[in-house]
């Protein structure tokens, strides 16, 4: 294998970190950078790291930035994203950063379209796919002719999320009642677009996804599937512990969507399984590496080096096949979401040790890289101390 090409990547949480440690354990050199803020200590020590300008409100200075990156190195670097700011400033870039970088991207429409959770919405009523019953609110008339149509409780989501996280850290917000939706809906309307949702039934585990990576002829060269156990926080979260298997039935209609979709480069939909009527219901599809892609290297199909193989030239050979049982872990995370559905009697301390159990991979906690796992670690349980000073 040839490693000459250098690689960069845009994104120091944990995402970032499951790409530095997948190529530069193989060899390849690997920059990376992020903005300013809670990614600037406790960097990698696998990779050269520093602070970049800002994709959302410094798009000139990242663009002259990343420039002067790559020509500084002798071949042309691969370039990865970790985040959707940097996706879409690369996107919106690919003419120009192209002449320096190598990477595929999807069409810009494609992916803004997938980033909008309107569009996302209207793309599964055109391919028929199950999803969970959404309306679209403009106005306070709108309002009041969703809620004659609600069941209580519902969510609220921002139409936007990587711009609404900004400054709302949240996926979606709980509302209980149609008073409780009258009276929260305007106050993070400010914040951007929201739709509002049913609550599809089921607990972390009925949570699954969906990866692909096709080729610039939309030839399949990496797949995987896996399986929800636990997410942070356990309503509404991201992956904190979660399993490699493979599920036919969503491999039989995700990966025909996503290629009818174009959506070449690496690609991940993630589906909820109703308990109402056994229907997986698409719940969102991301146009980038996801947060537990570092599980798929330690269970056969490495996306983030099959990726850098491909646009290296080197021709490597589909990834199809995955090693199932395999277990990814987000310690900190997990270890909060324990804490959490202990309080309401829905895990006990047995359940907590048995899912350390078997063939793992933790998604920061590296013994070559202690760092982000120890910067990690500290920032959620500092968070998790103040919001419950605040709640007592």
């Amino acid at each position: 294998m040839l490693s000459s090409h250098p690689a960069v990547v845009l994104d120091l949480s944990a995402n970032g970190v499951g790409i530095i440690h997948a190529l530069s354990r193989k060899g390849i050199d690997v920059y990376a950078f992020d903005t300013e803020g809670p990614y600037s200590k406790g960097k990698s020590r696998l990779a050269k790291c520093g602070i970049c300008p800002s994709p959302l409100n410094q798009e000139t200075e990242l663009l002259l930035f990343l420039k002067g990156i790559a020509m500084k190195l002798d071949y042309k670097p691969v370039l990865y994203a970790g985040a959707d700011d940097y996706v879409v400033f690369i996107s919106k870039y690919r003419n120009e950063l192209s002449q320096y970088y190598l990477f595929l991207y999807p069409d810009h429409s494609l992916i803004m379209d997938l980033l909008d959770k309107k569009k996302t919405y209207e793309l599964a009523l055109k391919y028929n796919i199950p999803t969970a019953k959404t309306f679209i609110v403009e106005n306070e008339e709108q309002l009041d002719e969703a809620i004659t149509q609600l069941e209580f409780p519902c969510i609220l989501k921002p139409v936007f999320g990587h711009e609404f996280r900004k400054h709302v850290n949240k996926k979606a917000i709980h509302i209980q009642d149609a008073t409780q939706l009258k009276k929260t809906y305007p106050i993070y309307r400010e914040f951007g677009e929201l739709i509002i949702q049913e609550i599809i039934p089921g607990d972390n585990k009925c949570f699954y996804k969906v990866a692909t990576f096709f080729g610039e002829d939309m030839e399949l060269l990496a797949l995987f599937t896996l399986q929800k156990n636990h997410q942070f926080p356990a309503q509404f979260g991201t992956g904190a512990h979660i399993v490699s298997k493979r599920i036919p039935d969503l491999v039989d209609v995700g990966v025909p969507l996503l290629k009818e979709l174009t959506l070449k480069g690496v690609g991940m939909i993630e589906y909820k399984k109703d308990p109402r009527d056994g229907q997986y219901k698409l719940i969102e599809i991301n146009p980038r590496f996801w947060l537990t892609h570092s599980l798929t290297g330690h269970a056969g199909v490495d996306f983030a080096h099959q990726y850098y193989l491909y646009l290296t030239g080197q021709r490597p050979s589909p990834k199809l096949q995955q090693t199932a049982g395999v277990q990814w872990i987000y310690l900190v995370r997990y270890f909060l979401t324990f804490l959490e559905k202990r309080k309401n009697g829905e895990m006990s301390l047995k359940d907590f040790f048995y899912g350390l159990r078997g063939k793992k991979v933790f998604a920061l906690l590296a013994y070559d890289d202690p760092m982000p796992f120890i910067r990690s670690t500290w920032s959620h349980l500092r968070n998790a101390w103040k919001r419950k000073r605040r709640s007592d």
